[in-house]
């Protein structure tokens, strides 16, 4: 057992170090990127809820799920949960003189969850949480001539994760999670002026880290038959994270892009060598009605106060925020998963809408998002395995104030495999 959760530990810190995610959203300009959903694809198919669990799958957005893993199909003999996703991601932005298409593909997360029986379960991985990647060019007219200016970012936050679940009594379990954030943020603004051959830049980059926590309560009691009430509250507290910073401006040659000059920034004298990120508490409350591996419909509803954060040394002018929330709502349906008749039975199918207020506000106007989500989970021979391919469409801003609508298409692909982890040994 030792040996298992050695090599799935490095398996898992090895892919996280290696495989890249990424955005080519305009709005990762602000904040801390382009924050990721933290789910698996079989949540995302749902519009993202988290208020469902049962006892075959990893749920990262409710760690109080973990102690409902396994308790009704291996019969606390243990059950070990491994899921993994990818996904593609296809933009159309648009302003009202242009548009421009691109697509990114990206590891969303990587984790591992086993049952140790009576009720307790737990977990680990590794998944982005932001991601920088954007390329912008502003133009203006002024006395000496066009100026223009072009902004472009690169960089991202990775998460690690540890999550322990409990049932403390029948239909009721807590679960924590901690969140260990780490990555590299780094902007640059390059700066002309028409028929001056040497332009200006700004080079900046923040080293961050720092940790979080999520806490779970979930109350799932039996109302009828089978089918039972899902109730949870979660609340993800504030994020205290740690930036290094550092910061070169200088000049380069218009006609082949060489650095003519380049100094670095005191910023300990500005008190910005170290700064915090505070990222606000994020509270959500969920509610759902189902039966287990039959069907479910539920909602959920989050609150964060946005209007407190503020990035003192990558922020922008033209920036500012207020409370953020969100609505979700997520169904699923299996019409018979003991069918031995009919495989298109023993298919899971889901689907499920979003509405976010990010509390992000640029010129002014409210940047909101807005998604719907449908898939399937293909069961994979007579085992609880299932592979998980999801859909989503959807649209992220505006045209207004000169801004930029954001249209998206994600392609998901999931795998969701499960086996014993502790067996007993037989003896003839």
């Amino acid at each position: 057992m030792i040996r298992k959760i050695v090599i799935a530990i490095v398996y898992i810190t090895t892919v996280g170090m290696y495989a890249q995610d990424g955005t080519i959203s305009p709005y990762s300009f602000f904040g801390i990127g382009d924050l990721k959903n933290a789910s698996t694809v079989e949540n995302q198919m749902m519009g993202g809820i988290g208020v469902y669990a049962d006892s075959i799958h990893l749920n990262l957005k409710n760690p109080a799920a973990y102690g409902k893993l396994g308790l009704e199909v291996m019969d606390k003999e243990g059950l070990v949960t491994y899921t993994a996703g990818v996904s593609n991601k296809q933009y159309t932005l648009k302003s009202f003189t242009e548009e421009q298409k691109s697509s990114i593909t990206s590891l969303d997360y990587l984790a591992l969850g086993f049952s140790v029986g009576n009720g307790l379960g737990m977990g680990f991985g590794i998944m982005p949480y932001s991601s920088v990647g954007y390329n912008l060019a502003e133009e203006q007219t002024t006395a000496s001539g066009s100026l223009v200016n072009v902004y472009s970012g690169e960089g991202g936050l990775t998460r690690a994760f540890y999550s322990i679940g409990y049932e403390i009594i029948e239909d009721l379990s807590i679960g924590a999670t901690i969140n260990f954030n780490f990555g590299t943020l780094d902007s640059e603004r390059l700066q002309q002026v028409e028929d001056i051959q040497f332009g200006t830049f700004d080079r900046r980059s923040s080293r961050v880290n720092g940790f979080d926590f999520n806490y779970a309560l979930n109350y799932i009691p039996i109302i009828k038959g089978r089918q039972r009430l899902h109730t949870s509250i979660r609340v993800n507290t504030q994020g205290n994270l740690v930036s290094k910073n550092e910061r070169q401006i200088g000049s380069f040659s218009v006609a082949n892009g060489g650095t003519i000059e380049e100094l670095e920034v005191n910023l300990a004298s500005q008190n910005l060598s170290n700064t915090e990120l505070k990222i606000p508490t994020t509270t959500t409350l969920g509610i759902g009605y189902g039966e287990d591996y039959k069907w479910f419909v539920g909602a959920e509803y989050s609150f964060q106060e946005m209007s407190s954060f503020e990035n003192s040394f990558l922020g922008a002018d033209n920036i500012s925020y207020e409370d953020a929330s969100s609505f979700a709502l997520g169904a699923f349906i299996t019409p018979d998963h003991n069918s031995f008749s009919s495989y298109l039975k023993r298919v899971t199918y889901r689907a499920g809408l979003r509405l976010d207020q990010t509390g992000m506000l640029v010129d002014d106007v409210d940047i909101n998002n807005f998604g719907i989500t449908f898939g399937l989970g293909l069961p994979l021979g007579r085992s609880f395995s299932n592979l998980n391919l999801g859909f989503e469409f959807g649209k992220r801003g505006t045209t207004r104030a000169d801004l930029i609508e954001e249209s998206y298409f994600k392609f998901n692909v999931g795998l969701s495999l499960n086996d014993r982890w502790f067996q007993k040994r037989k003896i003839n």
